[in-house]
């Protein structure tokens, strides 16, 4: 293993301890957060109120080193309450510009489903381009621009439905459930006394592992994670066959291929090694593809979900030796 990619390695494990000291309970959804993060991509995360959605996106800006804005997306939200707008300045005789939460590193795009499809598309350009454009004039964003959207999975009324374009820019969905008895109880403890989780991060308890700026050091590291063909031709079979599985109407597009590899080589990062297996591949890929994929609808019907479909996909693709 080379030295920067220890230094990452040691790096995470303190980003982790210091996660841990806020977020209980929810060690998958922080390590898939991390690969988010590493891969330079962004998050869509699935849970009902109160599980600790919002906190971990603050959190993880605080360990990270990096600034942090929230959107409550609502019906009446207009795109320019996202992105920002030009207003005129009456003594200066010109315009300026007053900058949305968009002008941040990590936006938690709380409850993204809410809005309509106009306001969501403000974020298309951002994500992707990581800049936006206003009043055709063209700024740029963070280069750390990390967008973690969350929905509830259970509550449709009034919603919006993200259209496909802006659900395949998201790398993953991470689905945060309620912890488990004992560490809910943990939980319950800590709100008897100083340690609630809130309170010891606005408090200052939870120490940042980066500096500003650092992080994009940290991402060069993956470059170390060595991936052999074998494994890249097993990632594009897999996703190629998303596209022709008889439970599937739409499958999975070229992004989902480079999201596949990016995020393997993250999860092989994170577990300390300089090289990636066939299980990183496997574990990635429900986070990876379950958004991505249309179902058909007498699959549907039966009740067949996206998550089972990829795997039957990964019980139908050969694994390399």
């Amino acid at each position: 293993m080379t030295e920067r990619l220890e230094q990452l390695h040691q790096t995470l494990n303190r980003a982790r301890t210091e996660i841990a000291k806020v977020i209980l309970g929810q060690e998958a959804a922080i390590d898939s957060a991390l690969i988010v993060i590493l891969t330079r991509q962004h998050a869509l995360i699935e849970g009902v109120p109160g599980v600790a959605k919002t906190l971990l996106a603050r959190t993880l800006g605080q360990v990270l080193g990096c600034e942090f804005a929230r959107i409550q997306f609502t019906p009446d939200l207009m795109p320019a309450d996202i992105t920002g707008t030009s207003v005129f300045h009456f003594e200066r005789n010109e315009f300026h510009l007053v900058r949305g939460p968009v002008f941040t590193s990590f936006l938690l795009a709380d409850e993204i489903n809410r809005a309509p499809a106009k306001t969501q598309s403000a974020l298309l350009q951002a994500m992707q381009e990581r800049a936006v454009t206003i009043d055709r004039d063209t700024h740029p964003l963070s280069p750390d621009f990390t967008v973690f959207a969350t929905q509830n999975p259970i509550e449709y009324e009034g919603t919006y439905p993200l259209p496909e374009a802006q659900k395949d820019r998201f790398l993953l969905k991470m689905p945060m459930m309620a912890p488990e008895r004992e560490d809910e109880v943990a939980l319950a403890k800590r709100m008897l006394g100083v340690d609630a989780p809130e309170t010891s991060l606005n408090r200052g308890d939870v120490h940042a592992v980066l500096k500003a700026g650092e992080l994009s050091q940290a991402r060069e590291a993956l470059i170390d994670v060595s991936m052999r063909d074998e494994l890249v031709a097993y990632i594009v079979d897999l996703v190629r066959k998303t596209r022709t599985h008889e439970s599937v109407l739409v499958g999975a597009g070229p992004r989902a291929t480079q999201g596949l590899v990016a995020s393997s080589r993250a999860h092989a990062a994170i577990a300390g090694r300089d090289f990636v297996t066939p299980d990183d591949v496997k574990a990635m890929a429900i986070p990876v593809l379950d958004h991505r994929l249309i179902l058909r609808p007498e699959f549907e019907i039966e009740g067949m979900t996206a998550a089972e479909a990829v795997e039957k996909i990964l019980e139908s693709v050969a694994v390399p030796v």
